[in-house]
C-alpha cells in the first residue's frame, strides 16, 4: 500500500474545520438583543431584572475593563422545530481563554441561574427555558409559537497577562481604561445536530489517539483506513442527514477492548478556581457561580459525572451571595455527583503560613462541609501551591485526612521528580500517601495527547498501574464540558488507549494505596524549583499576613484568660470572622504575591482592618485582666519568659538599676555595648563587628561587613512575580555609600544609630540597635522603594563553617545544605523560612530572625586567607516585578530583623517568637498567671483558646521545636477536671491523666500534640 498517510490527515483536518464542525448546527433564528451596562460593581440578579434594557445588534462593542453587562436575549422557537433538540448559542466575543477572563451567567426571568458561557461554551439549553414562568416580549408573541428568554450577565474581564510578559495597567480598575473591550459575534437560537456532535467526538478521540501511536504500531494504520472509511460515507451537502453513517464506518475501532496491560485512569471532574489571581476575589465569587451551575446542567444529563470541588470557601460563597446556585450545590453533594474535597479553607500556599494558621486552614475547611454536608472530606488536594512544607504529613494526618494530591512539582525547572505514586514522609516522621497526576495538568481535557503523556510519563510503571486525572477548565474556573465526558464515554476501554473510568478520587486512592502500599517514601518538603520569588513579591501582603497571625495569636491568648477569668466574654464569632479572612489571603496566588494590583491592594486593605479589630481584642482582654490601678502591668505572649515576665503571662514592671548600655566613639565607627554584645558599626554603616562577649567570639567573618544591603538586576525569563532565576546573582550593587550615621539613643534601655542611604530613586532608613538583657543586634528599616525589576537583600557573612542551614517551617525546622554537590542541592538557591534561620559548626552557630520576610539564601566560600570558612546568610528584602503588577511593592516598607550570635537552635526559636511578639504593656494593677505552663523550652505552646464548640474547655496546641525527643510537665493555673487529647478539629483522640493538675507529655522530635482541658 502506499504511504498516504499525511494525505489522508490534512483531509480530515480540513474536514473537520469547514465541514463537520460548522455543521454542528443546522436551522437557526436571531436573538432579539438587548443591554443594559450596569454602573459601577456587578449587581444582584434582581436590580438586573428591573432595568431599562436598550436595543443592540450584532457587532456591537460592549465592555470597559471589569465592567458587567447585561444582556436580555429574546426569540420565538419555531413551531417546526418541534421535537428538535433546540439551543442557543451566543458568543460575545469573550477573552482570555476559557476560565480565564471574560464570561457569563445566564438567568431565567425568575432570576433562577441556568448556566455560565465562556470561550468553550456558548451554548444554553432551550428546553424547559421556553415553556413555563418565562414572559414572552410583545415582540415574541406577535411571531406566535414558544417564546424563548435569557437574561445574561456578561463579565469584561481583561486579559492581564500579555503576550511575552509585557506590564499592563489592566490588573486594577483605577487604571484600566474605559474603551469597551468586546464584541457581539453570534446571538441566535439554532437546531443541536445530535449525530453530527457524536460524529466529531468519536472523530477526534480515534484521531488524537491515531497521532500518538506509533506509525509501526498495526492500529495506527487501522484508525487511519477507518477515518477515511467515514469522510467517504460522508455527503457534504447534507452532512446531518450522513452522519450516522460516517459513525457506522468508525464503531468497529471504537469497540476494541484496551490491552489488558493498559495503563488505569481516574478522572474527575474539576474547575481550579483561583480565589483570586488575575482578577479580584468579588470576581472569583461570580466565577464559582457559573462553574456550578454549569456542572449541575451537565450532572442533570450525565448521572455518571463526577466533580471534585475544593475550598470550603467557595461553597461558602454560594451560600452567602448565591443562594439559588447553592440549593443546587446541595442537592448535587447529596447525590454524590459534587464531591467536596481537600478539607481546607482554600488551596493556600503552604510554604509561608504559620504553623496555627496552616492548622486553621484545615479546622474550618473541614468544620464547614462537616456542619454543611455532614461530610468527613479524607482528600488534602492542592494541585497547584508552589511547593509543599515538610510540615505538611503531620497536619494532614492530625486533620482526618488519609491521602494527599497535588501536580505543581511537574514544573520543576531542573530536576525531575522521581515518583508520581509515593509515601510522603514528614519532618516529624508521619507518612501521607501521595499522588502527583503524570498528564502533568490539573486542567485536563481528556485529549488524546494528554493520556498518552500520562501512560509514557508514570514513574511507577510495574508498582502501580492507576494515575488521577483532573479534566476541566480551571484557573478561573468553568469546568468540565460536554465534549470532555463525549470522550470520556469513549476512552473508557479502548484498544491502544489507556482505560479511563470517572469516579470518587477516593476510590482511586484507596485503588492506588492497595495495589502499592510499599511505595517508595520521600522525606521532607517538596521544594518547587520554580517561582522562588513568591517568597519576597508583595511584601506588604506578606507582612500583613505575618502580622495577623502573631495579633491572633494573642487575641486568643489573652481572651481565653479573661474568659476563664470571668472578667471577659471570650469573642467567638469575631474570631471565626477574622481568621477566616486571613486564611483567605493564604491563597496561593495572594500570599505569594502573584496576583494583580487590585487584590494586593485590597488584602492590604484587609490586614489592617483586622489589625484594628485585634488590638482591641486584645486591649479589651488586657485591660480586664490586669484591673485597675496605676501600675504598669508588661504582658508576655511569646512561650518562653522575657526578663522576668513569664511565657504567656503577664507581670508588674519593678523598678531595677539602671541597665548596662553604652555608646562610645572609635575613630569614625561608633561601638554599641550591653554586656552581652559588642557592636561596631563602621563609616560606612556596616557591622563591621559583632562580639558575643560570652565566648568572646566574633561573628563577622574576617575583611567582612554585616547588614550588607546588596541590590540585584532581577528580570527572569517568564512569570515575573512568580520567578527569580540564577542568573540574578550574575549582577549585584552592594549598597555601601551612607547620607548621614546618627546615634539616637545612648542611654536607658537600649542604644541605637540610624543609618541613612539613597540609592536609584528609593532611600532606606536603618536603625541598629541593642537592647538591655538581649544578646542581639536588632535592625529596623525604614525603605522608600521606587525601584523597577530590582531584588534588595541584606547579607550577613558570618564566621562558622556550616554544612548546612535550619529554617523554621510549621511546627519545625528543616535543614537544607549550604553546598551545591548535586543539582537538587543546587535548585535550592532561594528558599523559604519563617521566623528565623540558624547556622553553624558543632557547638557554636548564630541565628537571624526576622518580623514579615520569608525568601532567604545561604551560601558559604572558604577564604585563602586564613582557610577559614564565610557562611553567608541573606534575607531577601524587596522586589519590583512588573508582570502581573506593574507597581509591585512601591512605597514605604517597614520591617524588622535581628542577629543573634551565639544561637543554636534552642536560642532562634526563642527569639524568632519575641521579634514577632513584643511585649505590650497596660496601666493596671496586678499581674496575669499564665493559662499554660511548660517546664521545658523544647515544648513550644503554639496556641492557648477556648474550644470551638464553646463549651468553655481551655484548647492548648503544643510541639516540639528543637528537633529531638522532649518530655515536659503541662501545668494549667486553672483547676482541670479532665485532659483529653484531640485532633485539630478538637475531636478526642485518647485520655490523658492530671496527676497533681498537670499532664506530662513525651514529644518525638516536631511532634504537634492538642491538649484540650475540661475546666474543674
Amino acid at each position: 500500500m502506499h504511504d498516504d498517510q499525511k494525505l489522508v490527515e490534512a483531509r480530515l483536518e480540513r474536514a473537520l474545520q469547514q465541514r463537520l464542525r460548522p455543521a454542528l448546527y443546522g436551522d437557526t433564528v436571531p436573538l432579539d438583543i438587548e443591554v443594559w451596562h450596569a454602573p459601577g460593581e456587578p449587581v444582584p440578579v434582581t436590580d438586573a431584572l428591573a432595568a431599562d434594557f436598550k436595543p443592540a445588534a450584532l457587532g456591537d462593542k460592549w465592555g470597559p475593563p471589569w465592567g458587567t453587562s447585561w444582556f436580555r436575549l429574546t426569540a420565538q422557537v419555531p413551531q417546526e422545530w418541534d421535537g428538535l433538540r433546540v439551543e442557543a448559542v451566543v458568543d460575545l466575543g469573550f477573552g482570555g481563554g476559557p476560565g480565564f477572563s471574560a464570561e457569563g451567567l445566564a438567568y431565567t426571568p425568575d432570576g433562577d441561574p441556568i448556566k455560565g458561557l465562556n470561550p468553550d461554551n456558548i451554548y444554553l439549553p432551550v428546553s424547559g427555558l421556553a415553556a413555563g414562568g418565562v414572559s414572552p416580549s410583545e415582540h415574541a408573541k406577535a411571531k406566535g409559537g414558544a417564546a424563548f428568554q435569557v437574561y445574561l450577565e456578561a463579565a469584561a474581564n481583561p486579559a492581564v497577562i500579555q503576550s511575552g510578559f509585557l506590564p499592563t495597567n489592566l490588573g486594577d480598575k483605577s487604571t484600566a481604561g474605559t474603551e469597551p473591550m468586546y464584541e457581539i459575534r453570534r446571538a441566535e437560537l439554532a437546531v443541536f445536530n445530535v449525530d453530527v456532535y457524536h460524529l466529531l467526538r468519536d472523530i477526534e478521540v480515534l484521531a488524537q489517539l491515531m497521532h500518538e501511536l506509533p506509525t509501526d504500531l498495526p492500529r495506527r494504520p487501522e484508525i487511519l483506513r477507518a477515518l477515511e472509511r467515514s469522510l467517504d460515507a460522508l455527503d457534504y451537502d447534507d452532512i446531518p442527514g450522513s452522519a450516522a453513517l460516517a459513525r457506522e464506518q468508525l464503531a468497529p475501532v471504537l469497540a476494541k477492548p484496551a490491552y489488558a496491560s493498559a495503563h488505569q485512569i481516574s478522572a474527575v471532574g474539576h474547575a481550579h478556581i483561583d480565589s483570586a489571581w488575575l482578577w479580584p476575589l468579588r470576581e472569583t465569587v461570580r466565577k464559582v457561580a457559573r462553574t456550578v451551575s454549569n456542572v449541575t446542567t451537565l450532572a442533570a444529563d450525565h448521572p455518571d459525572f463526577r466533580f471534585a470541588f475544593s475550598q470550603a470557601q467557595q461553597h461558602a460563597w454560594m451560600k452567602e451571595h448565591h443562594p439559588k446556585v447553592w440549593d443546587r450545590l446541595k442537592a448535587a453533594v447529596e447525590s454524590g455527583q459534587i464531591i467536596p474535597i481537600g478539607g481546607m479553607w482554600v488551596e493556600s500556599d503552604s510554604n509561608m503560613p504559620g504553623g496555627e494558621a496552616m492548622a486553621r486552614q484545615f479546622v474550618h475547611g473541614k468544620k464547614f462541609f462537616l456542619d454543611e454536608y455532614g461530610i468527613e472530606t479524607e482528600t488534602v488536594w492542592l494541585p497547584d501551591s508552589f511547593g509543599y512544607s515538610g510540615a505538611m504529613p503531620q497536619l494532614v494526618k492530625l486533620a482526618g485526612n488519609k491521602w494527599f494530591l497535588t501536580q505543581k512539582i511537574s514544573w520543576n525547572q531542573t530536576n525531575k521528580f522521581p515518583h508520581h505514586t509515593f509515601w510522603w514522609e514528614g519532618i516529624d516522621g508521619t507518612r501521607v500517601f501521595t499522588h502527583f497526576p503524570p498528564a502533568d495538568t490539573y486542567n485536563g481535557q481528556l485529549t488524546g495527547d494528554e493520556l498518552a503523556r500520562a501512560q509514557r510519563n508514570y514513574q511507577d510503571q510495574g508498582g502501580g498501574t492507576w494515575s488521577l486525572l483532573p479534566f476541566g477548565h480551571g484557573d478561573g474556573g468553568g469546568g468540565p464540558t460536554r465534549e470532555m465526558l463525549g470522550r470520556a464515554e469513549r476512552l473508557a476501554d479502548l484498544e491502544a488507549s489507556p482505560k479511563v473510568t470517572i469516579e470518587h478520587p477516593a476510590d482511586f486512592f484507596q485503588r492506588a494505596h492497595d495495589e502499592y502500599s510499599n511505595a517508595p517514601v520521600w522525606v521532607g518538603e517538596l521544594y518547587l524549583e520554580l517561582h522562588r520569588a513568591t517568597f519576597t513579591s508583595q511584601a506588604k501582603t506578606k507582612q500583613g499576613n505575618r502580622r495577623s497571625e502573631h495579633l491572633l495569636r494573642e487575641a486568643e491568648l489573652w481572651s481565653a484568660a479573661a474568659a476563664v477569668a470571668g472578667r471577659a466574654d471570650y469573642p467567638y464569632e469575631d474570631l471565626d470572622r477574622i481568621w477566616k479572612a486571613v486564611l483567605l489571603n493564604q491563597f496561593h496566588d495572594i500570599l505569594p504575591g502573584s496576583s494583580i494590583h487590585w487584590v494586593h491592594r485590597e488584602a492590604e486593605e484587609t490586614y489592617a482592618r483586622l489589625a484594628v479589630e485585634l488590638e482591641a481584642i486584645i486591649e479589651r482582654a488586657q485591660r480586664a485582666l490586669a484591673g485597675e490601678g496605676d501600675a504598669t502591668v508588661v504582658f508576655n505572649a511569646a512561650p518562653h519568659d522575657r526578663l522576668g515576665v513569664p511565657a504567656m503571662g503577664a507581670d508588674v514592671r519593678a523598678s531595677s538599676h539602671a541597665p548596662e548600655v553604652s555608646v562610645r566613639r572609635e575613630g569614625s565607627a561608633v561601638v554599641l555595648d550591653n554586656g552581652l554584645v559588642r557592636v561596631t558599626v563602621d563609616e560606612r554603616g556596616l557591622l563591621s563587628s559583632v562580639v558575643e562577649l560570652e565566648s568572646g567570639r566574633e561573628a563577622i567573618a574576617p575583611g567582612a561587613a554585616g547588614n550588607l544591603l546588596q541590590l540585584h538586576v532581577d528580570t527572569p525569563n517568564l512569570w515575573d512575580a512568580w520567578d527569580v532565576d540564577p542568573f540574578y546573582r550574575n549582577k549585584v550593587r552592594d549598597l555601601t555609600d551612607v547620607d548621614s550615621i546618627e546615634v539616637v539613643s545612648e542611654s536607658g534601655t537600649e542604644a541605637a544609630v540610624a543609618v541613612t542611604r539613597s540609592f536609584g530613586g528609593s532611600t532606606i532608613r536603618q536603625t541598629i540597635r541593642i537592647g538591655v538583657g538581649e544578646c542581639q543586634v536588632n535592625v529596623d528599616n525604614e525603605i522608600d522603594w521606587h525601584e523597577k525589576e530590582k531584588f534588595l537583600k541584606v547579607a550577613f557573612p558570618l564566621d562558622v563553617r556550616a554544612d548546612q542551614s535550619a529554617s523554621e517551617t510549621q511546627f519545625g525546622h528543616v535543614f537544607r545544605a549550604t553546598h551545591t554537590n548535586t543539582s537538587w542541592e543546587n535548585a535550592k538557591f532561594e528558599f523559604c523560612a519563617h521566623r528565623w534561620i540558624q547556622v553553624g559548626e558543632p557547638g557554636y552557630g548564630h541565628a537571624v530572625v526576622n518580623n514579615s520576610t520569608y525568601g532567604h539564601d545561604v551560601t558559604r566560600d572558604v577564604r585563602t586567607e586564613d582557610g577559614g570558612t564565610t557562611t553567608t546568610v541573606r534575607l531577601s528584602l524587596l522586589r519590583a516585578p512588573r508582570v502581573p503588577d506593574p507597581v509591585t511593592d512601591q512605597g514605604v516598607h517597614k520591617l524588622s530583623y535581628a542577629l543573634v550570635p551565639g544561637a543554636g537552635i534552642a536560642e532562634a526559636v526563642e527569639e524568632g517568637y519575641r521579634i514577632n511578639l513584643p511585649a505590650r504593656t497596660v496601666t493596671g494593677a496586678e499581674g496575669v498567671a499564665p493559662l499554660v505552663r511548660v517546664d521545658n523550652p523544647a515544648v513550644v505552646v503554639e496556641a492557648v483558646k477556648l474550644a470551638e464548640d464553646r463549651s468553655g474547655d481551655v484548647v492548648v496546641r503544643l510541639y516540639e521545636a528543637h528537633g529531638g525527643r522532649a518530655t515536659g510537665r503541662v501545668s494549667t493555673s486553672f483547676g482541670a477536671a479532665s485532659v483529653t487529647e484531640t485532633d485539630l478539629l478538637e475531636r478526642p483522640l485518647a485520655d490523658r491523666e492530671v496527676v497533681d493538675g498537670a499532664v506530662e507529655v513525651t514529644l518525638r522530635p516536631f511532634q504537634i500534640l492538642t491538649l484540650r482541658f475540661a475546666r474543674a
